[in-house]
């Protein structure tokens, strides 16, 4: 008979997640009780844990193995029936979605600070996944942060630690434990998805070169067996393959900045045809060709104006939608293909409603993230592999893709600055000011720039009608060109704020601009409206992508 004891505790009050879940710093999760509390918190939010299945895994950052052990024993003293655990408790989150999706688990606990540093001194993170693989909607999260503030004891069993390393099931008292490879189910679903023999005869045969960056991350092991064993790209095709505790002590986010290694060999002379990153947990990605990035934005729009291309996509999609903040590439190729369009605020958990009602195929955010109704996540490699697929039906570079798509549809020049690490207090300040500034900026001129309406976003589900307000600043203006201010919920430490900037242009002439001089006008608008530098002392972004 398992012991279940009952421990005694009290509530923190920082464990309200974000638009990924809790993040925090490793030392906060190590905190006695922290991650009990929040997993128990979880649990008792639900109807009910008895009898359910539970998918378990993560991105491999420091942290994770301990956090796994912690959360099994919590899983059997509420009444679980079933894990499902990923080998070495790891599983990419886009494939975390799949296996809830493919066992048809009641949901899932993944481990993950998504692009966020690793190691002993940076950050760890968890999030709830819902039945249909998708991220927890708010009003899941709202009801894990009232029940983590008046939590008092949670239950854990006591057992010895489970071996994680050994594929295989056996039983532990009512609780059913399966340690599954994290890669064989997806890698099977990738399969079904692309021409995976177009793609083994060109990758193989040298036909289509490529460099893929995992970043000392999850999508090692699953470029290596699907880029490498399934599909024939030589070994030496994955960089950084290995993933690694603390990232390799690199920032696990896919730009431009921080995969440097990649962007410096796909600007110079010996780049490959192809070239593309994901992050720590495996849902971004980033598109590169031969001297020439691909920004989110486009790759979604192009990504919708070829998805007939695809053998999954090959009778039409029902519809696109992207988030807020995307630049509006997206919406051209759905009207000139007279598609359903919709735009919701950041944030994955909001594409779940349009998927399951198949009113989307396609959705993506500029945050290096796309995705489709194959799963509920933003998914890194299943981009990688649609560009692959793209590039080895057309038979042109990357390039004169891209080119080709503005030629059509024109080009949206579109940039973000992100200003990361501010005092909470000074970025609230700038948001409260430029919400004051809100009114008084409709038909205003500045410069070329007429202001047709200044807002913040409130978005309103068209299936369940739930409401999400205060989801960032907008400045449309009467030329189509916007500026939008944002805050992120995805760092650890003050606040990240997010400027993006966007202008149409139709003219062919403009379609190899650098955005940084084409947009230096917006930019220089929104450094103005925002104060943000007076405010800030900063001189410079962060990051610019």
């Amino acid at each position: 008979m398992t012991t279940i004891n009952t421990i005694k505790t009290n509530p923190y009050t920082d464990q309200k997640p974000g638009t990924s879940g809790l993040r925090k710093k490793v030392k906060v999760f190590q905190q006695t009780h922290y991650l009990a509390n929040f997993v128990q918190s979880v649990f008792n939010s639900l109807e009910t844990c008895d009898g359910k299945i539970l998918v378990l895994g993560g991105d491999g950052r420091y942290f994770n193995r301990e956090a796994i052990q912690i959360i099994i024993k919590l899983a059997l003293a509420n009444g679980f029936a079933k894990l499902i655990i990923g080998q070495g408790g790891l599983l990419s989150t886009p494939a975390a979605s799949h296996v809830i999706r493919k066992y048809k688990a009641d949901g899932g606990l993944i481990l993950s600070a998504s692009h966020n540093p690793a190691g002993v001194d940076e950050d760890f993170g968890i999030k709830y996944n819902i039945f249909n693989g998708g991220p927890a909607p708010e009003k899941y999260t709202d009801a894990f942060f009232q029940h983590s503030l008046n939590i008092s004891e949670y239950y854990l069993a006591e057992i010895a630690d489970v071996d994680l390393d050994n594929v295989g099931s056996y039983n532990i008292a009512e609780l059913e434990i399966n340690i599954i490879d994290p890669v064989t189910d997806y890698a099977e679903l990738m399969a079904e998805i692309f021409d995976f023999e177009l793609l083994k005869q060109q990758l193989s045969s040298g036909e289509i070169s490529l460099c893929f960056d995992a970043m000392h991350a999850i999508t090692g092991p699953y470029a290596q067996r699907i880029l490498v064993e399934m599909l024939g790209a030589p070994a030496d095709s994955i960089i950084n393959a290995e993933p690694l505790l603390d990232f390799g002590g690199g920032h696990p986010d896919p730009n431009l900045v921080y995969a440097k290694e990649l962007a410096d060999l796909m600007f110079s002379d010996a780049a490959p045809d192809f070239g593309a990153a994901s992050d720590g947990d495996g849902d971004r990605n980033m598109i590169l060709g031969n001297n020439i990035f691909v920004t989110p934005s486009d790759s979604l729009a192009i990504m919708a104006a070829n998805a007939t291309l695809i053998p999954a996509y090959k009778n039409g999609i029902s519809g696109i939608a992207r988030s807020m903040p995307t630049s509006q590439a997206p919406d051209r190729v759905a009207k000139a293909y007279n598609l359903p369009c919709f735009e919701t605020p950041t944030g994955w958990k909001f594409f779940g409603n349009l998927l399951d009602a198949d009113k989307i195929t396609l959705c993506g955010e500029e945050s290096f993230g796309t995705g489709s109704n194959h799963v509920r996540e933003k998914d890194g490699l299943w981009a990688v592999l649609f560009w692959l697929n793209l590039v080895a039906v057309k038979k042109q570079p990357v390039a004169e893709i891209v080119q080709a798509h503005w030629q059509q549809f024109g080009r949206d020049i579109y940039s973000r600055h992100d200003y990361d690490a501010v005092e909470t207090e000074i970025a609230n300040e700038i948001f409260a000011h430029l919400i004051k500034l809100l009114p008084s900026l409709p038909i205003q001129v500045f410069g070329q720039y007429t202001v047709a309406y200044a807002d913040e976003f409130c978005y309103t589900d068209p299936i369940d009608q739930s409401v999400s307000a205060n989801q960032g600043i907008r400045i449309g203006f009467t030329n189509g060109s916007r500026i939008i201010f944002r805050l992120s919920g995805t760092g650890t430490v003050g606040a990240t704020i997010r400027i993006y900037v966007e202008r149409f242009s139709d003219d062919v002439s403009q379609h190899k601009a650098d955005p940084q001089l084409a947009l230096a006008e917006l930019i220089l608008l929104a450094e103005q409206l925002s104060e943000l530098k007076q405010r800030t002392g900063r001189t410079e972004p962060t990051v610019i992508t």
